[in-house]
């Protein structure tokens, strides 16, 4: 294997991990160019979409190009890239040292687990119940609705692998449960305990990306992943509406 390809296969394996884990595309497009430059490839052409990377190690080389057909969330490998990146424009790293620890990065397992995800969004729908105005009678039971929501969100998202119907079921359970809490007389607000519930679910992720790669003027990843996270608000919103409309 020559350098320039062991350097294409730090530069795409680097853009895999940052793009699957839900980096902006100008960050990957980026981090990728910088790492190609760092290793003597001063006009290497990168380009990233939501789905997919293509990189050449010249405007005039056949491109190299990768399906990103999974992504989700998780700052902490965006930010170890980022430390490797550094690490290679500083001349710390030679290639095949790169190549290893972006390897081991990409089968690192998820840094929380779900038990942990599940707690947190549980604490973070009663939270944000009392920060939308909800009395503290709300508390408990948006942190149940908000907990199980999410649950059934793993549940679905993992045998399905369908994030909008995962979402959809989610919010559809949450509305449920907070019917049945106000019909029990646990909590005030039925509004309230929703609105905090639901918020785990919200895509803020997806929109504040999609602000920052049409402001980058990243026009095709802005505009796709401003539809993803409208698709994926307007599941959540049906969800509660299949529900709250039988009321």
């Amino acid at each position: 294997m020559t350098t320039t390809d062991s350097i294409t296969k730090v530069c795409m394996l680097a853009g895999k991990i940052m793009l699957a884990s839900g980096a902006e595309t100008y960050r990957v497009e980026d981090t990728m160019n910088r790492i190609a430059a760092a290793y003597g490839l001063d006009d290497a052409q990168s380009y990233a979409t939501p789905t997919g990377i293509n990189f050449s190690k010249e405007q005039a080389d056949p491109a190299n190009f990768m399906r990103i057909s999974k992504r989700t969330t998780d700052l902490h490998k965006i930010a170890e890239v980022n430390k490797i990146s550094r690490s290679i424009a500083a001349g710390n790293l030679e290639i095949k040292e790169a190549y290893l620890a972006l390897k081991e990065l990409e089968t690192r397992p998820f840094q929380f687990s779900n038990w942990l995800q599940i707690i947190a969004a549980a604490i973070s729908s009663g939270c944000f119940t009392i920060m939308f105005g909800g009395s503290w009678t709300d508390f408990l039971p948006a942190m149940i609705a908000g907990g199980l929501g999410f649950t059934a969100m793993l549940f679905v998202d993992g045998f399905l692998e369908i994030r909008f119907i995962a979402e959809f079921t989610a919010s559809l359970f949450i509305a449920m449960l907070a019917v049945l809490f106000i019909s029990l007389g646990i909590g005030v607000d039925l509004d309230k305990i929703i609105i905090g519930a639901v918020m785990p679910l919200v895509p803020g992720l997806h929109i504040t990306n999609a602000i920052r790669d049409l402001m980058a003027g990243h026009l095709v990843a802005g505009v796709s992943k401003g539809v993803e996270a409208t698709l994926t608000a307007f599941a959540i919103g049906a969800g509660v509406a299949a529900v709250v409309m039988f009321i």
